[in-house]
């Protein structure tokens, strides 16, 4: 009995560090790293493809890229229970329409900015209870580079990108940025047991 006993509580020692490794794996700070994580590697490759397709068919190649590839990376970045996009507060697409917290991140990045915040460096992450569930929410703000950015997103768009932007996105209203404004934000969601 008292080898049973024993076996018991060397099981439950293990569960009890198995529970606090998981815990100390969920935590926001090891959270936020997997989510810079995720957003490195998802702007990397979708700049990638927009270079790539700057470079072979200009601007508007790169605004079918937009289009079509950034959804399919954001897809693919989202695995191990994350949901990965991109949101604005000046939409191109509205399905990629910012939530409330999104919303209010994006109007505080905005304001962090116009106070002399360097746009590559803002970041939010928390976690939040939406009744009952906890979710970690995270987001990181997308600076409008010169190239490839005001191609597409500037105030002085030629004919061409302003014929595709029409027929893509018929209400847009991603456009008219200089170099170094927020564009808007990677935007990622966990849901926590």
């Amino acid at each position: 009995m008292a080898f049973r006993t024993g076996g018991i509580a060397i099981v439950m020692a293990i569960l009890g560090v198995a529970a606090a490794e998981a815990e100390e794996a969920a935590s926001p700070e090891a959270l936020a790293v997997e989510a810079r994580g995720i957003v490195g590697r998802f702007a990397d490759k979708l700049k990638g493809e927009l270079v790539g397709a700057m470079k072979e068919g200009g601007p508007v190649a790169a605004i079918s890229v937009c289009n079509t590839a950034a959804p399919a990376i954001a897809s693919e970045a989202s695995t191990g229970g994350w949901i990965v996009r991109r949101t604005s507060l000046k939409l191109r697409n509205p399905a990629t329409a910012p939530d409330a917290w999104e919303a209010e991140t994006l109007a505080r990045f905005d304001a962090a900015k116009a106070g002399g915040a360097d746009p590559t460096k803002l970041e939010r992450a928390e976690v939040l209870d939406n009744g009952g569930q906890r979710t970690f929410r995270y987001m990181k703000a997308i600076p409008t580079a010169a190239e490839p950015c005001l191609a597409c997103h500037g105030t002085n768009l030629a004919e061409p990108v302003k014929a595709k932007l029409a027929e893509l996105y018929p209400d847009d209203k991603a456009t008219g940025y200089s170099a170094g404004d927020i564009r808007g934000a990677f935007t990622l969601t966990k849901p926590l047991p």
